[in-house]
């Protein structure tokens, strides 16, 4: 495939009409759980992270950040979830006061623990 008609293709998907749509705002970040369809009508979600940030200019941005599941993956997906939910209800440590942990240091922290990974466009064509 031409690199043109992928980059084509790519702006027909982001440009696709949303199925179904609701937004969870939660503290400073809005979470954005969208139905959409394949190009042969095979419904998928994308889940997107959107946060308000400041450039160093003082200009306001949204930093975005998106999963998309297909249904073939919903009850993995589903069932992971509730694995990680329930660990973390029944093994979390005691929380420090909330004055003694900012969120931004608990981002910062848990930002440096991950590793930086990039994935190739997914290929609707075979979902």
């Amino acid at each position: 495939m031409e690199e043109g008609t992928s980059k084509m293709e790519e702006n027909v998907n982001q440009n696709r009409e949303e199925i179904f749509s609701d937004a969870v705002r939660a503290g400073k970040r809005t979470y954005f759980f969208d139905v959409k369809a394949t190009r042969r009508n095979d419904y998928y979600l994308t889940i997107t992270e959107s946060k308000k940030r400041f450039g160093k200019d003082g200009k306001s941005f949204y930093e975005k950040h998106k999963v998309f599941l297909y249904k073939e993956d919903f009850e993995k997906f589903v069932n992971g979830l509730q694995n990680v939910i329930e660990y973390i209800n029944e093994n979390q440590p005691e929380m420090l006061p909330r004055e003694d942990v900012s969120s931004e240091s608990l981002e910062t922290e848990m930002a440096e623990s991950f590793t930086n990974v990039e994935f190739e466009d997914l290929d609707e064509t075979n979902s």
